[in-house]
């Protein structure tokens, strides 16, 4: 019945194995951690363990998924679909709602997401007639979400004295109302917000010992997955539930804990033995992805941390090429030279385009590589997020610069007319729009002569469309007479974008304020490149046929064929790569000037690195460039300092096969700020540590109709489209009628039960 336990190396096993009491599992990069995991769970199973006596908490869905796939081929898919196996706010949502009586609430209360709980506060702080420039919504949110993932409450967090003198200091003074209001609004509306799941369970339990005892009876054995990723809330639970029988085996890599930005907390698992002091290590220190240099050179790198488990990985696959560092002059240079690469490894190999990731710090990194592989026909693909020119900041600006060179443009003109928030709104809009349709004009004809065309709005409306009016009109005036850097440059000052995204810091608005600049930073090459081509009139109009050309290349979402992946390190985690090219390493950019000088947070930057490295099997390159336009200047930068880090045994540094030298202009001014030639400008209040980005939208299209088929129609082996899911074959079909489910294997998603009356699918063969 063990027969797998054959396949492990012996820590793996001896993983699996040990049951008897508190476990830390260190699985170091490629060493085979979701496998342990999987089949420790069916081994659990297999050893007197009732599925629903088993807690495995995950931080994906996905991975949950995966897991419970895995477990089902080997004791069963109706005994693997008792676990209690999901997210950390999945399981525990499951828990209130059972005990939603013991905090005070329904069963079916509420999950309020960012958007509600944003809007929420914005209400709050308006009926305490406070200021929202200096009580700013996001940065009010996420004070609140610090506290109570530190399991503060809004009581303890006005009683403490500290948390006053330190709001008192940031001229928030209120802000512990504020947090008090929200709390008691949303009890009133019998609804939680995401970091309330956590704060509620532990409370829960720490109030009612009796509910505690009970889930601490029904949970005999806890698992924790990629343990280094907790929070002090989710670390604090686990501890509850498992305090007394101390069945417990956490599974992670400390090497790879990169999210202290979501209020990861690498003591956690650092102090783990410390916590559970009965508690067994086990270490998986070979990797089965990638080559001993990779390996090797990934060690060199993080043993300059201080604060870690000591671990030696190694791999017994072929001792391979040394890791690659491309020293290039520019950033146009750098995405040429990875392009090349990529083209000579493909060629060589015979391997495919979705063999190749390049991997960069921020997000905003990757419109250079965009832009280069357009003209160099590469196919690719933006993982986790959207192309640079279908970001919102950017068509946001975008649309400003349509209508500065044409007023007439409809959807520009609909876009923005309200953005950033000037108080025209729909309902004004929708009557500029009915004028516009009767009299067979554009909208900026209805609002250059609302009195002729009869637009019926009150005075101060009237008011806000004229200043409107007036803007756009100078931005046509500037676009006719200057180049298109500078008056783009001056749009994204005078249209209010710049103020907007720069009210707060959290990642959303850090990551949009990197691919505003990135734009700007775009133009300024744009507009540099041209020059040197010969052309010395570069307009607005210009610019935007050539970026009408991207979008539109953007706008293709086909997945028909393998395209290189290009992603942000910290999308890249838990992935593995043919071929990782680590772009960017230049100090100020990897490691962040967000970081530099504070020693932990150095430390993560380290370890995201590592991360970055250990993802590629067979080829690594890293590549920097001396100068890139930045802040919309060319800035001179250093190599990074973590390539010192990496002992130059197992470095190849190639020099740059292109000349690209550029001049740069002695002076350019930015919204934000004016630098000159040569010098290096201050760093910002703030960069971003990781861009937040909207998920791609389905590749797929929708099947026609997508309605039920007939069951009557289906039989295993039948092959279906699924709305969702994708292609399919079915493999059981149970039950009849209503009650008729079918399990179904996709190609891209696994296996699937699917009850038949609610599916949506098309037979396809």
């Amino acid at each position: 019945m063990n027969s797998y336990l054959d396949t492990f190396n012996p820590p793996q096993r001896a993983a699996v194995e040990y049951c008897e009491g508190p476990s830390l599992v260190i699985a170091g990069a490629g060493s085979g951690k979701t496998r342990v995991l999987t089949y420790k769970i069916a081994y659990l199973m297999e050893h007197g363990y009732q599925p629903w006596s088993i807690l495995a908490l995950t931080f994906t869905n996905k991975a949950a998924g995966e897991m419970k796939d895995r477990i089902a081929k080997i004791v069963g898919v109706d005994y693997a679909r008792m676990l209690w196996m999901g997210t950390f706010h999945s399981i525990f949502l499951r828990i209130l709602r059972q005990e939603h009586e013991k905090i005070g609430f329904s069963a079916n209360f509420t999950i309020y997401d960012a958007a509600d709980s944003k809007s929420l506060v914005k209400s709050i702080i308006k009926e305490m007639e406070l200021d929202d420039k200096t009580y700013k919504p996001g940065t009010v949110l996420g004070v609140i979400s610090n506290a109570k993932n530190q399991l503060v409450t809004a009581a303890k967090y006005v009683s403490n004295p500290a948390n006053a003198q330190m709001d008192a200091r940031h001229n928030m003074a209120a802000l512990g109302q504020i947090f008090m209001r929200y709390c008691s609004r949303c009890k009133q509306s019998d609804a939680m917000d995401f970091d309330d799941i956590l704060l509620y369970t532990y409370l829960l339990f720490e109030q009612y010992p009796e509910v505690l005892e009970k889930w601490e009876q029904r949970f005999r054995y806890v698992l924790v997955d990629e343990y280094q990723d907790t929070n002090y809330a989710q670390h604090r639970i686990v501890w509850q539930l498992t305090r007394q029988h101390q069945h417990v085996c956490v599974v992670g890599d400390d090497a790879q804990s990169i999210y202290s930005f979501r209020g990861a907390n690498i003591d956690n698992i650092l102090n783990f033995q410390k916590i559970y002091s009965d508690s067994k290590l086990f270490k998986l220190e070979r990797n089965y992805r990638s080559t001993q240099n990779i390996v090797e050179a990934a060690n060199s790198l993080i043993k300059k941390n201080s604060h870690q488990i000591q671990k030696d990985i190694f791999s017994e696959n072929d001792r391979g090429e040394k890791l690659h560092v491309l020293d290039t002059h520019s950033d146009i240079e750098e995405a040429k030279m990875v392009v090349n690469a990529i083209r000579s490894i493909k060629r060589r190999e015979g391997c495919e385009y979705s063999d190749f990731a390049i991997l960069y710090r921020t997000n905003a990194q990757s419109r250079v590589f965009e832009d280069t592989m357009r003209k160099e026909a590469m196919p690719y693909r933006i993982y986790g997020g959207l192309s640079f020119y279908q970001r919102k900041e950017i068509k946001d600006v975008i649309a400003y610069f349509r209508l500065a060179v044409n007023p007439n443009d409809e959807e520009a003109f609909k876009r923005v007319i309200n953005y950033p928030a000037r108080g025209i709104g729909q309902t004004t809009v929708a009557k500029i729009l009915a004028m516009a349709t009767q009299h067979e004009v554009s909208l900026w004809s209805v609002i250059n002569s609302p009195e002729q065309y009869g637009l019926g709005v009150n005075k101060g409306t009237l008011t806000k469309i004229g200043q409107f009016r007036e803007m756009i009109e100078s931005f046509i005036e500037n676009a006719q007479k200057m180049p298109a850097n500078q008056v783009g440059t001056m749009i994204v000052k005078q249209s209010g974008i710049i103020a907007d995204i720069y009210q707060d810091t959290t990642p959303e608005n850090l990551s949009r304020q990197e691919n505003v600049e990135e734009m700007i930073n775009g133009m300024q090459d744009f507009c540099d490149m041209r020059m040197e081509e010969g052309n010395e009139n570069i307009s607005l109009s210009d610019y935007l046929s050539e970026v009408s050309l991207m979008s539109d290349v953007d706008s293709d979402k086909g997945d028909d064929e393998h395209k290189v992946t290009l992603m942000t390190i910290h999308s890249a985690k838990g992935l593995e790569f043919g071929t990782v090219f680590v772009v960017g390493l230049e100090e100020g950019l990897f490691p962040s000037d967000m970081v530099s000088g504070n020693p932990r947070e150095i430390e993560e930057e380290r370890r995201l690195f590592y991360v970055a490295i250990t993802r590629a099997k067979t080829h690594c390159y890293l590549s920097y460039a001396q100068c890139r336009f930045r802040y919309g200047q060319m800035e001179f930068s250093a190599p990074s300092r973590f390539l010192k880090d990496i002992d130059p045994k197992y470095l190849d540094r190639q020099q740059s096969m292109f000349s690209s030298r550029r001049g740069v202009d002695d002076e350019v001014e930015l919204p934000w700020k004016r630098v000159s030639s040569g010098e290096r400008p201050a760093v910002r209040p703030f960069r971003p540590t990781i861009p937040s980005v909207k998920p791609i939208p389905s590749a797929r299209p929708t099947p026609v109709g997508s309605r039920p088929s007939t069951v009557s129609s289906l039989s295993v082996g039948t092959h279906i489209l699924h709305n969702r899911f994708g292609r399919g074959e079915i493999l059981r079909l149970e039950g009849a009628g209503d009650n008729m489910k079918a399990t179904v294997q996709f190609e891209n998603v696994g296996t699937k039960q699917l009850l038949l009356k609610f599916a949506k699918f098309e037979v396809i063969d």
